[in-house]
């Protein structure tokens, strides 16, 4: 097996990353084409566009995510080529409808992980990284978890499906560099047949809202029609606010990536019982036990949506 079978060729996209980061910086700052368009709905509102900090917090994590995945896609090569050993079943690079098998099931897969990183705490406690920023452009898509392990069990069943490693790996990769471009407020709506298909900047925007009728939708990785068929689906019908529902307020890379791993420890610490302890780790974000609200006049977190309450 070859080191070759290992690179990650999202590293040969980040090039681009940047020069589409830097545009979009001159258009919104240099250029003023600062207007916020939901399909001419929510016209005349004032994209937030970069903040200094923010854009270095971002970027931040985005290295250290680069570091951390080199020497983790190490042990997730062992893993994968494992079970492609294991397994009887063989899926041909060679012919083409095994990369269209893969395409779907890739974004299949993507689908299942993004879902159960907002529905269960321990995989939020990493996914909340992306969702930080109370910013929406080039910069935060680039705003990555620096526990990438957590991604591992949910693409084990393509090894044992037959796809070799290096073809699960390609996958993943064009995966992440689409959804690279949907982090934009500078294009409003794609046309409607594209819109029912694909995931957008519309449907993605509204992914990273956190007002209450945006929150734990559009899982989408590229086709939207996983949200469509599982209905998790909604659309952009007007500006998001952007963020957490409570913003950790930090650009400090190391509280921005394991804050929340900090907090879910005390509350496990805190708990009494496993039954309460597993709540914690994995419940949604924002469980509590049964009569555990300290403030009787707000709503039980296990009566609402299981939504980004960190």
């Amino acid at each position: 097996m070859s080191l070759t079978e290992i690179h990650d060729p999202v590293m040969f996209a980040i090039p681009v990353f940047l020069v589409f980061l830097a545009l979009e910086i001159v258009a919104i700052h240099v250029l003023h084409h600062d207007q916020f368009d939901v399909g001419r709905s929510a016209a005349g509102e004032v994209v937030r566009g970069y903040d200094p900090a923010d854009t270095r917090t971002s970027l931040t994590m985005g290295v250290g995510y680069a570091v951390v995945n080199m020497f983790w896609r190490l042990v997730a090569l062992v893993v994968y080529a494992a079970l492609y050993e294991w397994t009887p079943l063989r899926l041909s690079p060679h012919y083409w409808w095994t990369w269209v098998l893969l395409f779907f099931a890739d974004d299949l897969v993507y689908y299942g992980f993004h879902r159960a990183s907002h529905r269960i705490r321990f995989f939020w406690a990493g996914h909340i990284v992306h969702h930080s920023s109370t910013h929406y452009n080039f910069s935060t898509a680039l705003r990555q978890k620096w526990t990438p392990m957590l991604l591992l069990p949910f693409w084990m069943p393509l090894a044992l499906l037959g796809f070799a490693p290096w073809m699960i790996f390609t996958a993943m990769a064009w995966s992440l560099t689409y959804q690279f471009f949907l982090h934009t407020e500078k294009i409003g709506k794609m046309p409607a047949w594209f819109e029912a298909v694909f995931n957008t900047p519309s449907h993605h925007r509204v992914h990273h809202g956190s007002d209450a009728d945006y929150l734990d939708v559009n899982y989408a990785g590229i086709l939207i029609i996983w949200d469509r068929m599982f209905g998790s689906f909604v659309p952009e019908t007007h500006r998001p606010t952007y963020g957490l529902t409570k913003n950790i307020d930090t650009y400090n890379p190391i509280k921005v990536a394991f804050g929340e791993f900090v907090n879910m420890g005390r509350d496990v610490r805190r708990a009494h019982g496993v039954k309460a302890k597993l709540g914690h780790m994995f419940g949604p974000p924002g469980w509590q036990p049964a009569g555990a609200r300290l403030d009787p006049a707000q709503p039980n977190p296990e009566q609402l949506s299981p939504v980004r309450r960190a």
